[in-house]
Order: C-alpha cells, then structure tokens, then sequence
C-alpha cells in the first residue's frame, strides 16, 4: 500500500515538472517527486515482522527476518543530496529574479 502512494507522489511531481512553467513550482514539484522516490525506496526494504539487523545473545538464531539497513541508509543519502539541489535550484531562481523579474520562463525572454 506504501509502494502506491510513492507511485502517485512521483508521478504527481512528474505532472507538475512537465506542466508548470514557473521556476518555484518547477523546484516544488522536483521535491514531490524526491519524496515519493524516497518513499518508494525505503517501502521496498521493508519487510513485514522483520527487527533490526543485530545480533545479540536474545535474537542469536538464523531463523529471523531482518530487515535491509541499506535502503534507508541511502535515502538518507538523497535527502542530503535532495536538500543540496533544492538550495542551488532556489539560488538560482534568485539570480533569475533579479535579472528578469519573474519567476515565469515564457517571459524571461522578452527584455
């Protein structure tokens, strides 16, 4: 059920990237989609009555389900990274303002 919503947010984010023509929406709709691949990423590690990978005197035995660290590990990684674009995107729609005066890309070329 996770994995559906993860689909509908990326392709939510997707509609909007390819719809709007205004730089901030096109940054908002860029961080949709992020999160709804971020979801979709850690919904695929999950795994249903799995615990957490250690192994220690009580859960010693080769019978147990684990769950997978390395997808939440890497979202973490692409949250970082998400966060990284996200602020060079906006500073650039900063520099475009001040050039333009508008964040619309159809009018960014009549000067």
């Amino acid at each position: 059920m996770l994995q559906y919503a993860a689909i509908v947010l990326i392709m939510l984010g997707l509609y909007g990237l390819l719809t709007q023509r205004n730089i901030i929406k096109i940054i908002i709709s860029l961080n949709i989609m992020e999160i709804g691949l971020n979801l979709f990423i850690v919904s695929v590690g999950y795994v249903e009555g799995g615990i957490a990978p250690i192994l220690t005197s009580v859960n010693n035995s080769s019978s147990l389900v684990f769950v997978d660290p390395l997808p939440q590990a890497l979202v973490l990684t692409a949250i970082v990274i998400g966060v990284g674009t996200t602020a060079l995107g906006l500073a650039l729609a900063k520099n475009i303002y001040q050039k333009y005066g508008t964040f619309e890309i159809d009018e960014m070329g009549e000067e």
